[in-house]
């Protein structure tokens, strides 16, 4: 039973994880020792990203990664850190369109298998088109005494436009998942 019990865990586990609604792609300096960063601070918002969020918005996501780097034993200073930060979002439309077909036919002319005969035939077509806010957060992180990027994560997701939960919480979800990937482990 106990056996049972761990396989169905460990399968919600993989399935949550899988199905996770933030897709992000990272890249790093290979060279980037990590160890010798003890404080960040981020850069200002770029521009777009004022018409897309708005300052609660911003500030949701500035303290999720304040509490994420804070986890893997990093300082926030005001001031400029060993780390700079700088988040840039931007957002898109995308449409999906698909079709299905039937293809069940036979009126007059032309073989049916319905009427035993002849028929030119005629089918059922269905398409639906469908559209989508998608986000993307553009996170880079640059060594400050070297003035170059050391590691970069791109999280691309559904958005929604009018979201009835409470923004904190899913911003909070997604910053751990962008997190995730950083190269300093939480401790």
């Amino acid at each position: 039973m106990k056996i049972l019990k761990t396989i169905f865990v460990l399968a919600v586990v993989i399935t949550t994880i899988s199905c996770s609604s933030v897709k992000v792609v990272v890249d790093s300096n290979k060279n980037a020792d990590f160890t010798i960063y003890k404080t960040y601070s981020f850069q200002v918002w770029q521009d777009v990203s004022d018409e897309i969020f708005s300052n609660n918005d911003k500030k949701f996501m500035r303290d999720a990664f304040i509490s994420e780097f804070e986890r893997r034993g990093l300082k926030h200073v005001s001031s400029i850190g060993d780390m700079q930060v700088s988040l840039y979002f931007v957002t898109s439309n995308e449409t999906a369109f698909s079709g299905y077909n039937d293809y069940v036919g036979g009126r007059n002319r032309g073989y049916s298998h319905y009427r035993g005969g002849w028929g030119y035939g005629y089918s059922g077509n269905t398409s639906k088109q469908q559209s989508k806010l998608m986000g993307t957060l553009i996170m880079n992180v640059y060594d400050e005494k070297g003035k170059n990027q050391v590691w970069q994560a791109i999280a691309t997701g559904a958005m929604k436009k009018n979201p009835k939960k409470d923004r904190s919480k899913t911003i909070q979800a997604k910053v751990a998942t962008i997190m995730r990937h950083f190269p300093v482990q939480a401790k």
